[in-house]
Formats: structure tokens, sequence, C-alpha cells
């Protein structure tokens, strides 16, 4: 295996990584504030596409970890770019919220559940049958389905909830029409946020705390791949995924002084 290069770029996951349940990791603001003082080009990447970049900004500053609108990439956005590139100024029909709503109305989308050109499925804090029972007859009726991410479930304080990839789940055994994912572990994603930092592959590295989905993505992305203990896969689960991180390390506290 030939020597990768210097690491010049920096994608993150955010939750897991940089917060867990609300609450800072132990070196996350030491790590965000090492990359802004050495000048690296970064973006935290989310599947969730909830908030706006923006929205995900104010709330990370709550926590005590600053990182600007601009260094914030969501499936959100990652959809738009697509979409933009595959059929600009286009129509849809969205069950989301407003991450996903402004990311499409910025690039000049109209949403509309009259004939769109696709049915687009993100997250949203309950999904209305109503909502969906529409995207399903649109699929059937011939509009192209996009889902945000492929999640099949979320967090809550009462436990875990159905998220995208069930819902998507759910519309594809109405229709039989399986939906195209744009979020992790699409590489698709990681390639859209490569373009955004000006990187590349070959000096580009991807922190998560996910193989299935952070590590995997990096890796056909191309990019070295970190993986963080402070999130869904511990150490002893690495070995029964059939690819391995380029490196593990407890948290994001032990990357500062390498960056």
């Amino acid at each position: 295996m030939s020597e990768r290069k210097p690491i010049e770029c920096w994608l993150s996951d955010m939750d897991g990584v940089l917060v867990r349940e609300g609450i800072p990791v132990p070196g996350a603001k030491e790590f965000i504030n090492r990359l802004k003082e050495t000048g690296r080009r970064f973006l935290v990447l989310t599947n969730n596409s909830i908030y706006t970049p923006r929205d995900l900004h104010v709330r990370l500053r709550n926590t005590g970890l600053d990182v600007p609108p601009e260094a914030i990439y969501t499936s959100a956005l990652a959809t738009a770019d697509f979409l933009n590139t595959q059929r600009p100024k286009g129509s849809a029909y969205v069950i989301g919220e407003a991450g996903l709503t402004t990311a499409l109305h910025e690039i000049g989308y109209v949403l509309t559940d009259i004939s769109p050109d696709y049915v687009i499925l993100g997250e949203t804090r309950s999904y209305s049958l109503g909502a969906i029972t529409r995207a399903i007859r649109l699929v059937d009726a011939g509009a192209r389905f996009i889902a945000t991410n492929p999640d099949a479930t979320g967090p809550s304080p009462e436990g875990i909830q159905p998220a995208c990839g069930a819902v998507a789940a759910l519309i594809t055994k109405a229709t039989g029409v399986e939906p195209y994912f744009v979020g992790k572990p699409n590489p698709l994603m990681m390639r859209s946020a490569l373009n955004k930092v000006e990187g590349h592959s070959e000096s580009t590295a991807m922190i998560g705390d996910r193989m299935d989905t952070d590590i995997v993505s990096g890796m056909e992305a191309g990019l070295e791949t970190i993986l963080v203990l402070t999130g869904i896969t511990g150490r002893t689960e690495v070995d029964r995924f059939p690819f391995q991180p380029n490196r593990i390390v407890n948290s994001v506290a032990d990357l500062v002084d390498v960056v």
C-alpha cells in the first residue's frame, strides 16, 4: 500500500465525534480551535436534514463549539447539490423540515404536490401519514424518488424512533420503487464535500464514529479514514467488518496534535 500524503483537509461527522447527546466530546473544542488556528480547510458532515447550517451553528455554539455555518454540510445540502446537477430548476414534493426545504429553495426548486419531478424524503420530527400517502401516490404516478439518507432510526429521549430510511422502506413497499439515497454511506456526499473544501482525496481525512456509514463512505471516496470510539462503533466491533479504518483513536482529542 502506498504511503498517503500529509492531511491538508479534514471532514468530520458531527454526532458521536464532536458531540454526543448534545454534550461536546472531550477534546472537541480544542480540535475545532486547532483547525481554525492552523487554517486547515474542514467540513462537519451530518446525515441530519432537519436543520440548516445556521441552525446547527447556533446549536453547536450553545454547547461551546464554534463551527462556522459555511463549515457545516448536511445531507439536505448534498441532496440539493445533486439535484442541481441532475435537473436544475425542477420541482419536488418534500417531506422534511427547514434544512431540506431551504436548501431546495436556494437552488430554485419549486415545492409542489402537483406532478413534481421528484418526491424527496428527509427527516422530520413527526411523520404525517397523510404526507406519506401523498408521496406514495406521486411515486406510483412516476415521480422520481430521492431520500436524504438511509438511517433507519434516530434517537429520542424515549428511545429510538423511525427515521428517513425506515419511512423510505414503507414507500418502497407500497410502490416497488427504491429511492436514491444521497447521504452517507453514499460516497457522493464525500465527493461533494471534497469539492466544497477544494480538497483532494489523497490528502483529506474523514473522521467518523460509525463503520457502516462514515468509514465505508470515506474509504470508497479514497480518503484517509479515522474511527473515533466516542460514538456507535466500539473497538471490539471493528474486526467484524470486511473493511478497516486507516486509524482508530479514542477521541478527536488524540488528533489535536496532528492537525
